[in-house]
């Protein structure tokens, strides 16, 4: 199962990467674990300095730009 967190304080720009990381899933039919991580400390730990930010397995994958579904399936 893969782990899929998307990094962000609760923005719009973080919402829309949250649900197009859904729909990557849905679209993909893999088994993911999706999490949200909104507190700065727990995101500045993955050295992330712009949100949001697409982390899949413990690798920061993107971070400052809301990917689309499909580029987020290219990611999983």
């Amino acid at each position: 199962m893969k782990k899929i967190q998307i990094l962000g304080p609760g923005c719009p720009k973080c919402r829309a990467l949250h649900a197009n990381a859904e729909a990557a899933i849905r679209a993909a039919g893999i088994e993911a674990a999706l999490e949200k991580i909104e507190k700065i400390q727990d995101i500045i730990r993955f050295g992330v300095m712009t949100t949001p930010a697409l982390v899949v397995d413990g690798k920061v994958k993107s971070a400052g730009k809301v990917l689309t579904p499909e580029q987020i399936q290219d990611l999983l």
